[in-house]
């Protein structure tokens, strides 16, 4: 069972920054002196964590249960989304699904650092682009409260900008997010910048945002989506990512 595709929207630059946006375009080197990474499947393993939250929920309920293998192609369009994929079709109504969201975020808000791991290297390959002068931030779809909470604890210090989900604003692919993320670290949409992502709503939010991508292919998902999706870099492993990037922003790549 696969999720809906997520959408891409060509060309989508916000009124305000779209003439500066198409500005660096034109004048850009290719330095991509920000990069934002996705959080679940690119820094961290958190599938298990993830698994065991919802499979929870479903015996709760008395649903069947879903392999780690499916609930790769469930995460990624946030955890509103993601419960109602583990939901049985007739539990996909408006009063039911507010109360499964609340089961989840409770039983994963206890349980989200029993097995989640950051990737091997994914550390080492974040300071290498950071004494490199790129800045680096991090962008989910999960619960913006989860997001820094999961980022503090395996990364303490090492990110200084962390967004995940808020009331109000569109999640990935939309780029709404990656707008105020970049904006927070004072740089701007464009080819300076770039996104590093493991699924096609990594690829598609960087495409929404103007930004190129770098497919994590140690993540979720695999080379065939992320291809399909046009990543503009695949990288095996983060230490190929980071040499990737670093020669992305020396122009070389």
């Amino acid at each position: 069972m696969h999720p809906q595709q997520p959408e891409y929207f060509p060309a989508m630059l916000p009124r305000p920054l779209a003439g500066k946006a198409f500005y660096l375009l034109e004048r850009s080197d290719r330095m991509p002196r920000a990069v934002i990474f996705d959080l679940d499947g690119t820094l961290l393993n958190t599938i298990d964590d993830l698994a065991d939250a919802a499979n929870w929920v479903c015996a709760q309920n008395g649903w069947p249960l879903h392999t780690p293998e499916e609930y790769k192609h469930f995460v990624g369009r946030g955890i509103p989304n993601l419960c109602r994929l583990f939901s049985p079709e007739a539990a996909r109504g408006k009063e039911k699904q507010a109360a499964v969201l609340a089961a989840f975020l409770a039983r994963y808000a206890a349980h989200k650092q029993d097995k989640t791991a950051p990737y091997p290297g994914i550390e080492e390959a974040v300071r290498a682009l950071q004494n490199a002068g790129i800045l680096c931030g991090v962008l989910s779809n999960k619960d913006d409260s989860l997001a820094k909470a999961v980022v503090a604890h395996y990364f303490p210090g090492l990110f200084a900008h962390v967004q995940g989900a808020i009331a109000g604003r569109p999640a990935k692919p939309n780029p709404a997010g990656v707008y105020a993320l970049l904006s927070e670290m004072g740089a701007v949409p464009g080819p300076e910048a770039m996104l590093v992502g493991d699924s096609d709503v990594d690829v598609f939010t960087g495409k929404n945002a103007g930004l190129p991508v770098c497919g994590a292919l140690w993540g979720f998902r695999g080379r065939e989506e992320l291809a399909a999706a046009g990543a503009s870099l695949l990288a095996q492993s983060p230490a190929e990512m980071a040499r990737l990037l670093l020669a992305w922003a020396k122009g070389g790549a």
